[in-house]
């Protein structure tokens, strides 16, 4: 899955030389310096996510500063100057800013320090003026639904079936593995809370990715693993993932295919566990990134 060509945004004389050139715009200058609305920060040269506004804070430095990042969105390297540590964005490497811990500006004690020209910002109602929808199969929908309903950020999350040919499939159907169906799940979450890359991530580290005929002591094809993504970002979103694993050592037998219909499982079926008061049987958390 290796080796696709990223495609970034154009940059201006002035965004390179921060952004590729790991220059620094003036203090006090940059438009996100004393900036305070609700929304999400992106890469400016990839638009990846990297901040949300709710760890921005006021630092009186000149420059953007935030406590935290979005998981994985950024990457610390040693500075050229051998005193400081460089902040880039983990997906195209860009220039942000510098880190710096231990000032006690917040009780997370850390200020990422970034410069405006690096970040484009997408407001609350922008980018979460709906709901973003994500499909992921994972074995028994009952403990999938279970522990993507424990993130922050997620509104909804459904148990049904997707994948296959039969049009209005039941249980009954799917179980005999002549449907073509997968259980699934449809995770409705908003992207301002949580990121479409930190949903994939917390999928894989819910269930055996590795388990080719199902999952734990469920087997069957309905109990495979899978990703169904709704558009080309999904797509490369959950590639780039693979490659991670992959990088890992790990061999996934997780598939990835264009989302197609999905269908709600019966009524019995949603918030199982919450219902019957029981824990899941072959689902835990394992974390992997």
């Amino acid at each position: 899955m290796k080796g696709n060509l990223m495609k970034y945004n154009e940059l201006a004389e002035d965004e390179k030389y921060v952004i590729e050139q790991k220059g620094t715009e003036k203090p006090f200058s940059g438009r996100y310096n004393d900036f305070y609305e609700e929304g999400i920060y992106k890469c400016k040269k990839c638009s990846k996510p990297l901040f949300k506004s709710k760890d921005k804070f006021s630092s009186g430095c000149g420059w953007p500063s935030f406590d935290d990042e979005i998981k994985g969105a950024i990457k610390k390297v040693p500075d050229r100057d051998g005193r400081r540590m460089e902040i880039i964005c983990a997906n195209c490497n860009g220039h942000l800013g510098h880190v710096f811990e231990g000032e006690g500006f917040t009780s997370k004690n850390t200020r990422h320090c970034v410069n405006s020209i690096s970040l484009v910002f997408d407001s609350k109602e922008k980018c979460c003026q709906n709901h973003s929808i994500a499909y992921f199969a994972a074995g028994c929908f009952w403990g999938v639904e279970y522990y993507f309903k424990k993130l922050e950020g997620v509104y909804s999350v459904v148990s049904g079936y997707m994948g296959g040919d039969t049009l209005n499939p039941t249980y009954e159907s799917v179980c005999s593995g002549m449907s073509g169906h997968l259980e699934a799940v449809k995770v409705e979450y908003d992207c301002c809370e949580i990121t479409y890359e930190e949903l994939v991530k917390y999928f894989f580290e819910i269930h055996d990715f590795t388990q080719t005929n199902g999952q734990g002591p469920d087997i069957g094809s309905q109990y495979l693993s899978a990703i169904y993504y709704i558009d080309d970002k999904q797509k490369q979103t959950a590639m780039k993932i693979l490659d991670l694993l992959s990088d890992k050592g790990y061999i996934v037998a997780t598939t990835l295919h264009n989302a197609s219909e999905f269908y709600s499982a019966e009524d019995y079926h949603q918030n199982y566990y919450e219902r019957t008061g029981k824990v899941p049987y072959c689902h835990t958390r394992k974390k992997i990134f």
